[in-house]
This record gives structure tokens, sequence and C-alpha cells, in this order.
């Protein structure tokens, strides 16, 4: 009889094909495995490179001064009213305080060097800090003003030989910046005007609030339309719209569509919403609805995908209860997608939000610097003020392009932990 072999057994022929399958599947583990490290160590040297270049746009050097704030010195007659507070000539009395701190005798020219170590936002601090402060009228008070945006530089770099090399601080600058250090006159803060300013051709005093509010109105506007038309049309598309050629079209250009380059929809939006009707340029209103149509398409497609996964078991049990089609299909089949169908919505704006070329199209590329109150009104946005900061020659708007990144890398990852929140509430 035939000697039959035991299940875990192998001939002597078939131990070397296992052998390799086994070789194969460790291979192809090491492969995936170095995928994820490769990728890994692209995004870490990405967010490393951004962090060291941008955290010091959230920091700012501020030069201590004695501002001479008699009345004598002002020109006012006691009491001082709020129309004398405003009228002063704060330029003048910053550029006094920073000649009384230096000791030596300067000329025009020097004086003029000297007055450039302060910031171009020194006298409106000042100007501020007497407006908040009236009681300081009449007394001698020591302030930290905005320093100019080289000896900011200067500073962030510790003095070091290679900070001195590429400074634009004159032999005469760093010796006063010496003076000024070894007297505690120069200290690192919190730069609160990056986030409450909008954009300046001033490096120090350049913010992106202006660009925050531009970019808030546009997704408003991006949302409300690509969410109520694309949630619909998806729900029309899979649940009511019958399978011809027709649908099938739609459905092919829909796919298409979402494909598309996105300056493709810049053109579009030139074309119509400001070519045809009429709508401002460079309005908040425009670049939503140019976002939107660009949009449209991912909503379009990822909340049919999430309703094509509701089990037809739900639709059959509401039809067999009475419901008809339009209540089996908002009261059970939309809830039950609503988690996906909001996912599709929320990564839809999180991309709507990093773009630029879009924006460009419409005018968005224009200098504000005043953030806007109203839809209609000229605005930026955050991408667009990154692409204007990075196109700027002044090496001061290095560190502000990083930082403005490192804000819309945050409105990032707030939309998509917001996507994963609300996907976890409505799954339950």
């Amino acid at each position: 009889m035939t000697e039959r072999k035991s299940p875990g057994s192998l001939s002597s022929s078939a131990m070397p094909g296992v052998v390799e399958r086994h070789r194969g599947e460790e291979r192809f583990k090491f492969l995936g495995l170095a995928a994820i490290l490769v990728s890994l160590s692209f995004l870490a040297f990405f967010l490393v490179s951004i962090i060291g270049t941008g955290y010091g746009a959230f920091l700012q050097t501020a030069l201590k001064v004695e501002v001479d704030l008699t009345y004598d010195s002002l020109g006012l007659v006691e009491p001082a009213t709020e129309e004398d507070i405003a009228n002063i000539r704060y330029r003048s009395i910053v550029r006094s305080a920073m000649r009384d701190i230096i000791t030596e005798d300067v000329g025009r020219r020097e004086a003029r060097t000297l007055y450039g170590m302060l910031g171009a936002a020194a006298e409106f601090d000042l100007r501020d800090i007497v407006v908040e402060q009236p009681q300081l009228i009449g007394t001698v008070a020591s302030l930290w003003l905005t320093s100019s945006d080289d000896v900011d530089l200067y500073n962030k770099g510790d003095a070091s030989e290679a900070s001195q090399l590429q400074t634009r601080l004159s032999e005469k600058q760093q010796e006063w910046y010496a003076t000024l250090e070894a007297q505690g006159r120069i200290k690192t803060r919190f730069n609160w005007t990056f986030l409450t300013s909008s954009d300046s051709r001033d490096p120090e005093v350049a913010g992106v609030y202006g660009a925050m509010i531009g970019s808030f109105f546009a997704l408003g506007v991006c949302l409300l339309l690509s969410c109520v038309v694309g949630v619909l049309a998806a729900v029309y598309l899979e649940e009511f719209a019958a399978r011809n050629r027709w649908t099938q079209f739609l459905e092919i250009n829909i796919n298409n569509l979402a494909a598309v380059p996105s300056i493709t929809f810049g053109l579009l939006g030139l074309a119509i919403f400001l070519g045809f009707f009429g709508l401002p340029r460079s309005a908040s209103l425009v670049g939503g609805m140019v976002l939107a149509l660009m949009t449209l398409p991912t909503v379009i497609i990822s909340s049919r995908v999430a309703l094509q996964a509701v089990a037809p078991s739900i639709r059959e049990a509401a039809f067999g209860i009475g419901a008809s089609r339009v209540q089996a299909v908002f009261h059970h089949v939309v809830p039950l997608a609503m988690p996906g169908i909001l996912t599709g919505v929320i990564l839809g704006m999180a991309r709507a939000l990093g773009e630029t070329a879009p924006l460009l199209m419409i005018g968005m590329i224009a200098f504000i610097a005043d953030p806007p109150s109203t839809l209609t009104q000229p605005a930026s946005a955050l991408p667009v003020q990154v692409y204007l900061w990075a196109d700027s020659p002044e090496r001061g708007f290095a560190e502000k392009t990083a930082g403005a990144i490192l804000v819309l890398l945050v409105f990032l990852l707030l939309m998509n932990l917001m996507a994963v929140i609300l996907r976890r509430k409505f799954e339950k």
C-alpha cells in the first residue's frame, strides 16, 4: 500500500517553492516598510524645514527707549484732550528717544541710520500705548517699541559670525546694537502683530489676519454652495435618476471634472462671474463661488459612494412599512450615509483652502492692507498671501512666508480633525 503523507509534511521538490514564496513575502514587507520610512522622512524634513524657518515669524524684537511725554516736549497744554493726543507727532518723539540713548554725537546721515533701527510700526506702537494709557502724558516712560526687520533678523541670528556676514546692518548699527544689548534694551517677545494685522510693505508689521478673514469668507461661500448643491445632486443621481444614457453622460463628466486642473475653474470664474455677471473683482464672494465649482465633483463623488454603502435592506424595510421614496431616502438612507458625506465635504473644503491658482485668475492677488468686512470687498487668502510673500525680495518676508504656511497647516489639521469628530459622532 502507498504510504500517506501527513498534511504538514512536504516533498523535497515542493520545499524550494515554499521557501521562495516566504522570501518573496519578506521582501514585500521590507519594501513596504522602506516606503513608509521614506515617506515619513520626507514629511519630517518638510516639517522641520518649515518650522525651523517659520517659527521666527511668531517672534519679534523690541527696543527699550525712554520716551519724553512731558507737556513741554509734546507742545501740549494741560489737560490734554483726545484730539490733542491724536495730533501728537509720534515719529519725532520716537526719534528723539533714540538720540537720547546714544551718548555720542551723530551727524544727519548717521542719525538716519540710527532711526532705521526702529521699525515703521514704532510710532504706531507709541500712539496705541498713549491712547490706551493717557496717564503717561506728563511723564518720561520706558517703553518697548518694535525694531526694524534688519535688527530683528540680526537678533534672531544671535549676532553670530554668519549673521554678521549676511546682515544689512552697517558697522555703526552693529556697534549700536552691541551697546543696546549690553544695556538690556533688546528683547524678543511674541509677535501678536503677525496674527492681528494684515499685509504690509514692511515685514515687521505684516500679518495674516486679513488673509485669514478672506479665506474664512471664501470657504463659507464654498461650503454653502458645494454642500447643498453637491449633496442634492448626489442624492438625485443615486436614488432618483433613471439609468439611461443621459445619467451615464453626467457621471462620466463629473468624474472627468474631478481631474481637471484647478486653474481651469479660475478661467471659468473669470469668464462667467467677472466677465458675464460683472461681479466685483478680488472679492471673497467670487472666490468662494470659484472654489465651489472646483470642489463640486469631489463632493458629488464622495456623497454617491457614501449613499451606495448603505445596505439595500434599509430601503426595502422603509418601503415595507409604507414610506415613499423621498421619505425612505431622506429619513433613513441619507442619515446613515451622513458620516461619509460630511467627510467628503470637509476634505473638499480642505483642498479648497490650499488652492491658489483659481484665486489668482479672479484677481485676489492684489495688495490688500485692510481685512474685508463683507463678501464683496476686495480680499486676499492664505495661499495667495504665501505666494505674494514668497515672491518678495525682502529677507524679512522669508520667515513670514513659512509662518503663513504653518498657519495654513494648522487650519488644515483642524478641518481634518473636524471631519474625524463628525464622522464618529454620526456613526453612533
